[in-house]
């Protein structure tokens, strides 16, 4: 039984719901899937209830943005107590730091003579925690960008006109905050790191902190790479993930969900490590 452990929905920057990412992995006859939304948990229980129906077992999960060295860094947290109240008070505060920056960054968009506004941006993430990617879409519609793609190019992406830097947790805190809630934490995507010098005196730092694990297997690795990964993991001890990274159809056509999938064993030992922190 394979399951992908890295899925996006429409509560962050995914474009569809709980309920239709779970059908379309109950369809694609995946055993389990792995919530893993921006900084946010609200999509977790449609998820579960739609799983219910499916007969398919949600992870309860999170991804958390933070920052080493100058590049970004995110931690995935899995099997995450969606109940905790200090995670969910620090998780508020930072969808208030998400609503602020997108307020300046409107504002510089504004100033480049750009036709859009907050209350759109709003609209278009509806459930979901305010991104660039909602922004890019309200940017696409004024007709000034023909894609999402040329409005983080020349606008919104990282030393672009209207780009704001987003407050960061350091990687540490982001594997505090998920270990303090129950959760185990796992280095996401390290394929994607801008550096790839210092990924394992980083990981020696995540390891002092409290990782568990190294997301091996994405789309953005290929099969050479994947496995520099899987035996990296297993030198340092650590569980090796894997997972789609879905965003629905229309994002990173890549990325389809069930892509990337890895044995339902992964789970097993993502459950017990949990077990043994308790």
């Amino acid at each position: 039984m394979e399951v992908d452990l890295h899925v996006h929905t429409n509560y962050s920057d995914g474009t569809e719901s709980p309920a239709e990412v779970t059908a379309k992995a109950k369809a694609m006859g995946l055993g389990a899937i792995a919530i893993t939304d921006h900084d946010t948990l609200e999509g977790i229980e449609p998820a579960i209830t739609a799983g219910r129906q499916h007969n398919l077992e949600i992870i309860p999960g999170i991804e958390l943005g933070s920052e080493y060295h100058g590049q970004e860094v995110h931690i995935l947290g899995y099997l995450v107590d969606t109940q905790d109240r200090e995670f969910l008070a620090r998780l508020s505060s930072m969808r208030s730091d998400r609503e602020l920056r997108m307020e300046n960054m409107v504002k510089r968009l504004q100033d480049l003579g750009f036709p859009v506004n907050l209350d759109r941006v709003r609209a278009i993430a509806g459930n979901g925690s305010l991104g660039r990617p909602h922004l890019a879409a309200a940017m696409v519609e004024t007709g000034r960008v023909k894609t999402m793609s040329e409005a983080f190019e020349l606008y919104i992406g990282y030393g672009r006109p209207a780009y704001v830097p987003r407050v960061r947790l350091t990687p540490a805190e982001a594997i505090h905050l998920i270990r303090a809630c129950g959760g185990v934490a796992v280095l996401a995507h390290p394929g994607l790191l801008s550096d790839q010098a210092p990924l394992e005196e980083l990981l020696d730092e995540l390891i002092k902190a409290g990782i568990a694990g190294l997301e091996a297997h994405h789309p953005a690795h290929d099969r050479e790479l994947a496995g520099y990964y899987e035996r990296l993991a297993r030198r340092k001890g650590l569980i090796a993930t894997g997972g789609s990274d879905y965003h629905g159809p229309e994002r990173y056509a890549e990325g389809r969900l069930g892509l990337v999938a890895v044995p339902y064993g992964v789970v097993e030992a993502l459950k017990a490590k949990r077990a043994c922190a308790f």
